[in-house]
């Protein structure tokens, strides 16, 4: 199972350093389509979402971390801490 990481371009950029793929996202619909993306490859298993963008997409974010178990989605803080 792989990580993947959504949200602002500079922690996408830190975790692509240490082997982790990413997609960055500014805007909500970026953000939709980077989870749709996601979601639907097989071999993800846990999304992080940094908190920025997450707070974007509150809705669906809420939806996927209470009943979305593999991939598990978390939220992480971004580079504004």
């Amino acid at each position: 199972m792989k990580i993947q990481v959504i949200g602002h371009p500079e922690t996408v950029l830190g975790f692509s350093l240490v082997g982790v793929h990413g997609q960055a996202a500014t805007t909500a619909e970026e953000a939709n389509q980077a989870l749709d993306s996601a979601l639907a490859s097989p071999d993800v298993g846990i999304i992080l979402v940094t908190d920025d963008i997450a707070e974007l997409i509150a809705p669906r974010m809420e939806q996927l971390k209470l009943r979305s178990t593999v991939p598990l989605v978390v939220d992480i803080p971004g580079p504004e801490g």
